[in-house]
């Protein structure tokens, strides 16, 4: 399959994004998720600041200008997800059978990590509920009852009811398609969280003690910054915050019209998943200075525990915690969908399902599975985000650097440019970026994961 024909891998009637301002805030939100609001302000409030943000912001940069690019040109180039992606890349030396075995793999792995996102919006949707009624509030600063209502959230068979919501959410958006489902309700709220984001935090500023959250932020720890663990985790956060797994920009890729730019559009996603990670923790750390509390104290009981108890004490906290949960809620509405797209578009592509039943089909499994592993959800995340996601995104990079002819790569990538790519740009991808992949595989399972 040394000339695969693109059209074997193209679903009938293919759906395609109406804008590149569409395409861009949908790709926004596949990479504005939990990563940005819940674990970049942990990382900050951990490692201290610009000491952890300025190695991170160069890895963005590099990755951006590389792995976003180059995942959203073999989309493009194929229209296809992974698996048609990978036997038309590996097809080009005569390897399409095994191209199309590895294309498995970060289709997979996209609709394992849905599942487990789809049990914790379950969480999110559960707090967004009890934060409008109220029942947040009431808890005040007791933080055992606090703690308490958190570990019975996160329990096995606990939270059915809430998984259901948040899948079948993501099912009612997906049936939709691309242009009047996706890229719809992106068009809504992906303005919304920003305008969320930004709203709460010039209430904190305004809040006493504030400032000290500030100073902790914009402060260089030299100690910290020459520490290579940190590093690694910057490295981890970047990799991970941008979405590149070999699957959803893969999918997004291929929706996307031949005359948009894509190395804009890779700058324009890595500007405002920044911009988004950076809001959160504007929000997040100066709050946690108005509740005095320890700031390098972070902890994966951020979001769910310990803002519960600052919220409450702060003044107008109530509203303030209603609008924090919605904006956490519509950035893994965003996120989730991205991660069902790939399954749901391979049922589509492989076996023509049309779009409801492929939407519904997927859907319902993961709702199913999210129930029966709840309890477990986060062993279930790290083996996927440890091993599968950075797996995902090295097979793409090889696909494309080094399977798939660079004349065939760079001329794809320049559709729609006024001018070529940046020669830097291949060497970079092909040599520097895929060994980053293998690094995020080996200091993952190394760390037990680094993002």
């Amino acid at each position: 399959m040394g000339e695969s024909n693109v059209k074997d891998n193209q679903i009938n009637t293919r759906d395609e994004f109406k804008s590149k301002w569409g395409f861009t805030l949908s790709s926004i939100g596949s990479a504005v998720g939990m990563g940005n609001i819940w674990r970049f302000p942990v990382m900050i409030s951990l490692w201290g600041g610009m000491s952890f943000f300025i190695p991170y912001i160069l890895f963005v940069i590099l990755i951006a200008s590389t792995g976003v690019i180059e995942e959203y040109t073999l989309g493009r180039l194929t229209r296809s997800g992974p698996v048609g992606a990978f036997r038309y890349a590996s097809g080009r030396k005569g390897k399409a059978k095994l191209g199309e075995r590895l294309g498995i793999i970060p289709v997979l792995g996209s609709l394992a990590l849905a599942i487990g996102y789809t049990c914790v919006m379950g969480w999110i949707f559960k707090y967004a509920f009890m934060a409008i009624d109220g029942k947040l509030n009431s808890m005040g600063t007791n933080m055992d009852l606090i703690v308490n209502t958190f570990n019975q959230t996160a329990s096995s068979f606990s939270n059915n009811k809430w998984i259901i919501v948040a899948g079948v959410i993501s099912l009612m958006i997906m049936s939709l398609g691309i242009a009047n489902g996706i890229e719809r309700i992106n068009k809504i709220l992906m303005p919304i969280l920003f305008f969320l984001l930004l709203g709460l935090g010039i209430y904190i500023y305004h809040q006493p003690n504030a400032i000290n959250g500030y100073q902790y932020i914009f402060t260089i720890d030299p100690n910290k910054i020459s520490d290579l663990k940190l590093w690694v985790f910057a490295f981890g956060q970047a990799f991970f915050s941008l979405s590149i797994a070999g699957n959803g920009s893969v999918i997004y890729g291929s929706y996307l019209p031949s005359e948009e730019d894509i190395p804009s559009a890779a700058r324009n996603v890595a500007f405002f998943d920044t911009l988004a990670a950076m809001l959160a923790s504007l929000v997040i750390i100066p709050a946690m200075a108005v509740g005095n509390a320890n700031l390098s104290e972070g902890g994966p009981g951020l979001m769910f525990i310990y803002l519960v108890n600052v919220f409450n004490q702060m003044h107008g906290g109530r509203i303030i915690m209603i609008l924090f949960y919605i904006a956490v809620l519509f950035a893994g509405i965003s996120s989730i969908i991205n991660l069902y797209e790939a399954p749901v578009a391979y049922l589509e592509e492989k076996f023509r399902f049309k779009r409801l039943n492929a939407a519904a089909l997927i859907n319902i499994t993961g709702i199913i599975v999210a129930i029966l592993v709840q309890g477990i959800v986060g062993a279930w995340m790290d083996f996927v985000s440890i091993v599968i996601a950075p797996l995902g995104a090295l097979l793409a990079g090889i696909m494309f650097f080094w399977m798939l002819d660079k004349d065939s790569a760079l001329y794809e990538i320049n559709k729609g440019r006024t001018k070529p790519i940046n020669s830097l740009f291949y060497k970079l991808g092909k040599y520097v970026y895929c060994l980053l992949s293998i690094l995020a595989l080996i200091l993952g399972i190394a760390f037990g994961g680094i993002g």
